[in-house]
């Protein structure tokens, strides 16, 4: 195979990282049993930290970041898989101990590869990507916990302008969910976080926690892709036998809080994991993401090229960033 173009980070003898585009071979990808000619990936909060000087997300150096990317296969040792098969990979170690989707070529092995449903091109499953599938795995807890659209309950949305929270209102707002509150944290972000479903907004930064482990009961079920503080706020004002699908870090941590909302109002914190999700799942969620879930159409992304990964993450990095970018590879 001739040489190909992919996105490198690498750490100096300090520690101090650095990326780039460079040239590889095939010798230089993880290991594995399926190559795949990636047609698109997609840039993430995770990614941006894979950049970063400590960013606690890669430990091995040189590494090509990338949590997940679609494409073609090429060839697989795997019968279950045949070339020009139209194939999808999110989460496992893609991107962060094994080489990722910033790359024209991938080679992983064929248990973490999923088949794009007949009706979903690999652009589209990138305008998901782990952010649309982890709002995917976010919903479908809640509603598993008793969401449900006839009751109309009130529902929070963390970090709405953001991959996961702007997908997840689509999706809700596609369902017929009407009650969806959103939080922000710059003024500009309203009115994308409305066009994202949000018929309510809170801008945390005029709202300051009272520090009371129970609060008024304001939401039933939440979406929370921050952590941090704001889950601990969130977590006092959740309604008797309500739920919180938390998936993000990016609000810390640490979660301060008390066993109060979980002992006297029935709270259900469900932690979504979208990194080891069992097969079985993930084709399910994917097969509803591309029928009754599908807002591909209404998805606000971005589509840049390799050579612009790096102005994109500094966007991530200062909360700049409103709902999905994509990476055309090919």
């Amino acid at each position: 195979m001739e040489p190909f173009k992919s996105y490198v980070v690498r750490a100096n003898e300090n520690n101090v990282v650095t990326h780039q585009i460079e040239e590889v071979t095939e010798s230089f990808l993880g290991e594995g049993n399926t190559l795949i000619a990636v047609e698109y990936s997609s840039i993430n909060y995770k990614d941006m930290l894979g950049m970063e000087t400590k960013g606690g997300v890669i430990r091995t150096y040189p590494m090509i970041p990338g949590i997940d990317l679609a494409g073609t296969i090429i060839s697989s040792e795997d019968p279950s898989f045949k070339p020009g098969d139209r194939v999808l990979v999110t989460g496992y170690k893609l991107g962060t101990e094994h080489t990722g989707g910033f790359s024209e070529v991938a080679r992983v092995p064929s248990e973490w590869v999923v088949k794009l449903p007949e009706n979903l091109s690999t652009k589209e499953a990138m305008m998901y990507g782990t952010a649309g599938f982890t709002a995917a795995l976010s919903i479908a807890a809640l509603e598993k916990n008793g969401m449900r659209v006839e009751e109309q309950p009130e529902i929070l949305i963390t970090g709405a302008t953001g991959g996961v929270g702007s997908v997840a209102a689509q999706i809700l707002r596609k369902l017929g969910y009407k009650n969806i509150t959103a939080t922000i944290r710059k003024d500009y972000q309203a009115e994308k976080a409305k066009a994202f479903g949000a018929t309510k907004i809170w801008d945390i930064n005029e709202v300051t926690s009272n520090g009371r482990p129970l609060n008024r009961r304001e939401f039933k079920y939440v979406v929370d892709a921050v952590g941090g503080d704001l889950t601990a706020d969130i977590l006092s004002k959740v309604d008797e036998y309500g739920s919180v699908a938390i998936s993000g870090n990016a609000g810390g941590i640490k979660l301060n809080t008390t066993v109060l909302p979980f002992i006297l109002r029935g709270v259900n914190l469900l932690g979504i994991n979208s990194v080891s999700t069992d097969m079985k799942e993930r084709q399910f969620l994917w097969n509803k993401l591309a029928n009754e879930w599908n807002v591909t159409e209404e998805l606000h992304y971005n589509e840049i090229a390799l050579d612009e990964v790096s102005e994109t993450a500094t966007k991530i990095k200062a909360g700049a960033h409103i709902g999905r970018t994509i990476i055309k590879i090919k």
